[in-house]
């Protein structure tokens, strides 16, 4: 081990004297470790030559269209518009409810295979406890929509109706598909 520390500096000790020269480099025709050039070096050398047209492509025969001819399938009227009205806001399934005589008829779009549950809260100002409201269960739909009727209520007394969808299971990334709803205020007639 004491021989290889003296040896490491005795071997290193020729090329730090010499430099490059001990390489077999010198400053007559091949580089050198100088920092200045040699008197009547250039710096730039330039070639003269002539210009090149650019190529041209050339086209034989005739273009593949860009797409192939597309094919939809057939849309269900009634599911395309109800669709355009699910855009409108993607956090709550979309309701459409119609007034009736102390009834409010209410169709949503279906939400894959889930059961649903329904109310219609009235919205009269109470203070303190609230009442509770009576849910009313709703089967999955086999359409585009579902379909129910809430009766028994108040002639042109004011009423949300709210949709619950607790089975419609999750996206890819975890996060649930919209699984409730609610309407604006609505009249029974």
């Amino acid at each position: 081990m004491r021989f290889m520390k003296a040896l490491l500096p005795l071997l290193a000790m020729p090329v730090a004297l010499g430099g490059c020269g001990l390489l077999g480099m010198s400053a007559t025709g091949t580089p050198s470790a100088s920092a200045t050039p040699a008197p009547g070096d250039t710096w730039l050398v330039v070639a003269s030559g002539s210009a090149t047209p650019s190529p041209k492509p050339s086209f034989s025969g005739s273009r593949s269209p860009a797409l192939p001819p597309v094919s939809f399938l057939p849309i269900d009227p009634q599911c395309a518009k109800d669709y355009t009205m699910a855009r409108e806001n993607q956090a709550l399934i979309p309701l459409k409810v119609v007034p009736g005589p102390g009834r409010l008829t209410v169709t949503w779009l279906r939400q894959y295979a889930s059961d649903y549950r329904i109310t219609a809260v009235k919205q009269p100002l109470i203070a303190g406890y609230q009442p509770n409201y009576t849910w009313q269960s709703v089967p999955p739909g086999t359409g585009c929509t579902v379909t129910a009727t809430i009766s028994g209520l108040k002639k042109g007394a004011p009423y949300i109706v709210w949709l619950d969808a607790p089975n419609t299971g999750y996206e890819r990334d975890a996060t649930r598909h919209p699984y409730s709803g609610r309407s604006g205020v609505v009249y029974p007639g």
